[in-house]
């Protein structure tokens, strides 16, 4: 008698393809709501598809690319079993990169890793991708979600994203504009939004050993809802702005923290300097900071420190500006100027101390 064998397969390696197909049932309906006119076809072909004859309205159009992640703020959704917040985050940290340079953000594709497929998981993650994108006014054209059994635990997962934008070349954004006398405008963050991640789970969750669960006053709320806040989407604000009042660059605050990515677009002849005193950083800051006993300029350096993006205008659009951006709900004052290099060695320095 023959004894009957069993060869190996990919489901038995631990790769399920037939999760992965109701993942992507399960996602095609917040897929579809971020479609613009240009896109083509629908989710599942092997390449999305936008209509380029768009651009033949633009007399020299700049194609913008730009591509990031979530970082470790994953493996707070992770531990809490949340998963629709986490793709505002995605959106944010590649089309607010987009705007800075002027451009509109077009279209965007995502990159889902996981340990093991869980089709509802999945398609909460896409969920919130697919909701970010419709606030940053692109659309989500394709994307892969990957199984990495072995590599990568069952809950374990990964996001990560590259976007496309446009610019008219005569109104390309950054450095060259930026004259001495311009203002600098700040625009309130959501919170930590999604960088300096290793840092805050290293001080209130290796060291202090808070729950996530747990109800921190000086909040309002729990831990977990605090550290899984969504990074706000500047992106409609930003182009809304430029339409309205002559802007001469931006700069998204992520990681390296405010003066670095500030000093990006300062030209080297020039300098800007910001003011501490104009405004009160959120709870979240200071609870990291004196948990940890973390030294103020580390924190700078790591984390907004309650400005997620700024702008560089001259100071007769300073009045328009603010409207225009208190019009759209966003939080803004004037936070700086720019000043002659002088004897600084960097683009961006904060002087002052924070208001309480």
């Amino acid at each position: 008698m023959t004894e009957k064998t069993t060869g190996a397969s990919y489901a038995a390696a631990g790769v399920d393809i037939e999760a992965g197909d109701r993942a992507v049932e399960l996602m095609k309906e917040w897929v579809k709501k971020t479609q613009r006119p240009e896109v083509l076809g629908g989710l599942g072909g092997f390449a999305g598809l936008f209509d380029a004859s768009a651009l033949k309205r633009y007399e020299r159009p700049l194609l913008a690319s730009a591509t990031d992640g979530v970082g470790t703020k994953v493996d707070v959704a992770r531990r809490l079993g949340v998963y629709d917040t986490i793709g505002h985050d995605l959106v944010a940290m590649v089309m607010d990169d987009i705007v800075v340079c002027g451009a509109e953000p077009l279209f965007m594709t995502d990159y889902i890793c996981v340990g093991k497929v869980h089709p509802e998981r999945v398609a909460a993650i896409v969920k919130g991708i697919a909701e970010g994108c419709v606030l940053a006014g692109c659309a989500l054209v394709g994307g892969e979600t990957a199984e990495h059994p072995g590599l990568l635990g069952p809950d374990d997962f990964d996001v990560a994203g590259a976007g496309t934008g446009v610019v008219e070349f005569d109104r390309l954004l950054g450095a060259d504009r930026i004259r001495t006398g311009d203002a600098v405008i700040a625009m309130a963050s959501s919170g930590l939004h999604s960088n300096g991640y290793s840092l805050v789970r290293h001080v209130l969750l290796d060291q202090a050993k808070m729950p996530l669960e747990q109800h921190v006053d000086e909040l309002g709320r729990t831990l977990g809802e605090e550290l899984l806040e969504p990074t706000k989407i500047y992106s409609l604000d930003c182009m809304a702005l430029t339409r309205t009042a002559e802007v001469h660059a931006y700069s998204h605050i992520t990681g390296g923290g405010l003066a670095a990515n500030l000093a990006r677009v300062i030209p080297d002849h020039l300098h800007a300097t910001v003011d501490r005193s104009t405004w009160a950083p959120g709870a979240i800051f200071d609870l990291v900071g004196k948990t940890g006993r973390v030294e103020r300029l580390e924190l700078e350096k790591t984390l907004n420190m309650g400005v997620g993006m700024m702008a560089v205008v001259p100071q007769e659009s300073v009045d328009v500006a603010l409207t225009a951006l208190a019009d759209r709900g966003v939080d803004a004052w004037v936070a700086g100027e720019i000043l002659d290099r002088g004897d600084h060695t960097e683009g961006a320095t904060l002087t002052g101390s924070y208001a309480s």
